[in-house]
């Protein structure tokens, strides 16, 4: 029976160690952290990655924590609607809305569904071999057919097969990332653009709200009461952003610098090593396609990996897609950027214009991203 060594225990890591044991492999996962303790506050599954989770028997328990009903979209920071679309309308178009979850209860339900033994916390890699696929751990060697690095935007085997490669750079932009309670606060699902500065609500189930902002901001800037921060930069946009960060818990905010791939990656394989998620494609999180197209990649990976050619299989299959999506990401990033008054002004009259020549904006400008299928 073939054996893969799976590198990080996040959503790719788990989804890929969980898509290759359906296949027939036994897997290890060699997770550093002595728990799974899932890093981030919330994410959204898009239709595309909910295909994929169908795949791996996770998606209806997916489906079954969605809270969006109505309308979503974009806003001005006065809460005027730039451009919006209902979830009965994304679903008739690419099969489900979007599901905003927790990242722990996405995490929880990949990590129950895998065969008793597979998780090693608490267990640093301290190297793998692409032509052996021996991997070197803090609780001995380990031999593999297939080694899955899921180790994150900073990858370190990423930086040893590639050593060439600039890594990820800095997007320009902080974000902040908090759950808070609801609280009966009408939330509908939305991201609110203003000068430089982005802020969005999702709901989630059990009576809790994702929200993150963003801001233009140099790298490595931090503040003694982030919560303070946020009020001082949204406290006057429209309700229920003001509200949400009052409740906010200062000690739960995550503020972290945004950072992507910008330039390609030559591979996402050497070897018998295949990179996946953030290692090999880390992406600014504007279209919300981080973590889908890790689970992506792990239902595409564990489809391939019986082949002579797998790796490269997976790299000809990943690649081009992966590639096209973190600069669409990227290019939604810039214009979230804007803080000339004449250059935001025009931004939000051609989202406006846009989104009233065609009502399906948003869902057209994404037919390429969410109507994926799974290989078969």
């Amino acid at each position: 029976m073939s054996h893969a060594v799976v590198i990080g225990g996040g959503v790719g890591g788990l989804a890929a160690a969980l898509a290759l044991q359906r296949r027939g492999w036994t897997v290890t996962v060699c997770e550093r952290a002595p728990s799974l303790d899932p890093v981030g506050a919330g994410l959204a599954v898009a239709a595309n990655a909910l295909k994929a989770l169908d795949v791996l028997g996770v998606g209806d328990a997916v489906r079954e924590l969605s809270a969006v009903r109505g309308q979503a979209g974009i806003r001005r920071r006065d809460g005027r609607w730039l451009v919006r679309v209902c979830a009965e309308r994304a679903a008739a178009r690419h099969g489900d809305p979007p599901v905003p979850l927790t990242r722990a209860a996405l995490v929880g339900l990949l990590a129950e569904r895998l065969t008793p033994g597979t998780l090693r916390p608490g267990t640093t890699v301290h190297s793998a071999d692409p032509d052996s696929g021996r991997v070197t751990t803090s609780a001995g060697d380990l031999d593999a057919d297939l080694v899955v690095a899921a180790d994150g935007i900073h990858s370190a085997i990423r930086r040893a097969l590639f050593p060439d490669h600039p890594g990820p750079a800095y997007a320009g932009v902080t974000s902040w990332r908090m759950l808070v309670p609801r609280d009966g606060l009408p939330c509908p699902a939305a991201e609110s653009w203003g000068a430089g500065r982005v802020f969005g609500v999702l709901p989630l189930a059990g009576d809790l709200v994702y929200c993150y902002g963003t801001d233009t901001v140099p790298a490595g800037g931090r503040s003694a009461d982030e919560r303070a921060e946020l009020l001082r930069l949204f406290g006057d946009w429209h309700d229920p952003i003001p509200r949400l960060l009052e409740a906010a818990d200062p000690a739960r905010i995550l503020r972290t610098d945004v950072y992507s791939l910008s330039r390609p990656l030559p591979a996402f394989h050497r070897g018998r090593i295949a990179l996946l998620g953030d290692a090999a494609h880390a992406m600014t999180p504007y279209l919300g396609q981080g973590a889908c197209q890790a689970v992506e990649d792990a239902v595409v990976l564990a489809h391939l990996a019986d082949r002579p050619d797998g790796p490269a299989a997976y790299t000809a299959a990943r690649l081009p897609r992966t590639t096209r999506i973190v600069r669409r990401s990227a290019s939604v990033c810039r214009a979230t950027k804007a803080r000339h008054p004449l250059a935001v002004r025009l931004r939000d009259t051609a989202m406006a214009l846009g989104g009233r020549l065609d009502p399906d904006l948003l869902l057209t400008a994404t037919d390429g991203i969410l109507g994926w299928r799974p290989p078969t």
